[in-house]
Formats: structure tokens, sequence, C-alpha cells
């Protein structure tokens, strides 16, 4: 929820997104009793790493961010919060040791500001034994960068979503909203680069996809046709999730006790590293 605050300012709104995302992780699988769920405002030693990660970042490094200009490109408001978010990112992977981290090829460069971070760190207070790894980035290629109403890459700060909660008329109007091309409906069309099919592809088992590409190489097949396709697919692959996020809405308490329970386990994580890293730095307590 700390980096939510770069783009969301209202109180009601950032509790309610806080909220609706451990409803989501937790219909969609997440298994508290394997992984820990957490808000990073309840670790505390977060925003501490946080700040001596920042005392060691020139700020070139900041300034060559991507994902960065490309924000700044498409309108959204440029903050501080916004320009060291990389930072953020990298004290929120490092305090917990993490070594593998799933992400999105958009955010490929801030796993290298990642490791720079950790390699500086390690270089000037513990070139002998270092105490933080080197992540390695995890990225599926074939979700790599998911494509968003308007062709660009799906993000809210585009606002060219589609939830995976969205539902009915809703879910529907976004869908059909889909930038296609001006392509006539009996003229043979080129599934590789259309929007639709992209998303398709993300739902559709290969032989389905090969099926839908077919048709659109055949004419006759319209765009319309295969925005209805789409949504069946998404109604059918995320039905028994949206099942379960509607019984976990009704259950608030659990939700909270899940990360209650999961902060508590980060932050004794996260004062595990804070101590070498306190020592290490020569920030006293007395």
């Amino acid at each position: 929820n700390y980096h939510a605050l770069t783009s969301v300012n209202n109180r009601e709104e950032l509790a309610q997104y806080s909220f609706d995302v451990a409803l989501d992780y937790l219909a969609l699988g997440l298994d508290p009793a394997k992984a820990n769920l957490f808000l990073q405002s309840d670790v505390p030693q977060l925003g501490e790493l946080t700040w001596i990660f920042l005392c060691l970042t020139p700020v070139s490094l900041l300034e060559k961010g991507v994902a960065y200009k490309d924000k700044i490109a498409n309108g959204l408001s440029p903050n501080a919060g916004l320009f060291t978010y990389p930072i953020l990112q990298a004290a929120d992977i490092l305090i917990y040791g993490g070594t593998l981290v799933p992400v999105g090829q958009d955010q490929k460069q801030n796993i290298e500001i990642c490791r720079d971070t950790a390699e500086r760190f390690n270089r000037m207070f513990a070139p002998e034994n270092p105490i933080f790894p080197m992540p390695e980035a995890y990225i599926l290629e074939d979700v790599a960068v998911v494509p968003g109403l308007d062709s660009r890459k799906m993000s809210k700060s585009y606002g060219n979503t589609i939830g995976i909660f969205d539902e009915g008329s809703v879910l529907k109007k976004k869908v059909m909203s889909i930038v296609t091309d001006s392509t006539p409906l009996e003229d043979p069309k080129n599934p590789e680069t259309d929007n639709v099919f992209a998303m398709i592809r993300l739902f559709a088992a290969p032989e389905k996809q090969e099926e839908i590409a077919a048709a659109y190489r055949a004419g006759g097949y319209g765009y319309g046709h295969a925005k209805k396709e789409l949504l069946g697919l998404m109604n059918d692959y995320f039905g028994e999730a949206r099942e379960k996020r509607r019984a976990l809405a009704q259950k608030p308490d659990f939700v909270r006790d899940v990360l209650r329970d999961g902060a508590q386990n980060a932050t004794k994580a996260a004062e595990a590293h804070m101590v070498k890293v306190r020592e290490a730095v020569g920030l006293m307590r007395v």
C-alpha cells in the first residue's frame, strides 16, 4: 500500500484498495498457511531500509528509470514517491532476503536497480559477509506484457484495465471497448497484430487459439465475434475465483486476521535482516 500512495491520495480509496487486493489474492488461491500476506505499512522496518538505500542511491540511476519516464509521458503527475519507487521496491524485496521475483517485462529494470542496490550496500558495508542476495527477475514470457484496452500495456495508471473480478455489464462494456483496427467483417485479419486475440491467448487452450486464429484468417469473422469469445473465456476462467471472492467478502474479520498474522511473520523476518543492516551501517541503538 506504500507504492499505491504515489497515485492514490484518498483515505477511503487507499483502505478499500488494500482490502480488495487481499481479497483478490486469497480468492485466486494464495494459501496463508504457505505464504505471508500483509500490508507494507504494517512492517515499520521497510521504511527504515528504504531510507538507508536512498542515501546510497545516485540520482542519475533513478533518472534512467524507464517505468518512471513512461508514466510521466502518459500524463501521470510526477512526485518524489514515484521517482524513488524502485528503491522502495528494492527494500521490499531485499528486507526478506528475496531471490526470485515474479514481475512483468516492464519491471525488469527495477529488478536490475534492486540488484545494483544490493551490490552497492554489500560492497560499502559488508564486503566480507554480504547481507543481501542478488535477486533475479522471474518473467513468464507468455504474460510478460499484458495488453490493455487501448493496446498499450495494461496499467491502472493508464485507465485501460480489465479487472479479474469485473463481471456482468461492467466486464462486457470493457471487453467490447477494446481498440481494434477498421478491417471490414468479411476481410481476412491477422490475429498476430490484434489486441483482442492477444488477450484471448491468455485464456484459451492452444487448440482453441488455433481455431480462433484460423477464423481470423479466413474472413467473415469480425472483432465483435472475437470480443464475445474473449468474454466467454474470461467468465469461464475466473468464475470459480469470483464465487470464492464473494464468499470471502462476507468474512472481513478473517481477511484482517490473515493480514495481521502475515504482518507479524514479515516483521520478524524484516527485523532479523535489519539487525545486521544497522550493525553494518553503524546505526547505534542506546
